[in-house]
């Protein structure tokens, strides 16, 4: 089976808690970008902001336990199990305890530790 993979739409910034307000601020007021809060549900990000970014969504994403931010970054692919197998067998393995994660997603990271999350392609994109 050929593995599939395309970058996606979503891309995710985990801001510690002593920055988020004023990168909220900076997206929103300097940048003049439309930024809107999010209700989240999550054990580890206690407030997002949904920001419009050209054809992609960044989410600023409150972590309360980090000192440093990060950027994590989606990539699509029409089955995910597959992927994952498949990222297996080339030495990636899932780390799904990094954060609270829908069904049928994982998330994986690069060798720099970029975190992605590998999630389903619509069959029409």
């Amino acid at each position: 089976m050929e593995i599939d993979f395309q970058g996606g739409v979503n891309i995710a910034i985990k801001i510690p808690k002593s920055k988020y307000e004023a990168t909220v601020s900076f997206y929103r007021d300097t940048l003049k970008l439309e930024v809107e809060e999010k209700p989240i549900d999550n054990p580890t990000v206690s407030r997002t902001h949904k920001v419009r970014f050209g054809g992609n969504t960044v989410w600023l994403d409150c972590v309360d336990n980090y000192t440093h931010s990060e950027t994590w970054l989606e990539i699509k692919t029409p089955d995910v199990e597959a992927a994952a197998a498949y990222l297996r067998q080339q030495g990636t393995n899932t780390c799904d305890e990094l954060e609270k994660i829908p069904e049928g997603t994982h998330w994986i990271t690069d060798p720099a530790g970029t975190v992605f999350i590998l999630n389903r392609a619509e069959a029409d994109s």
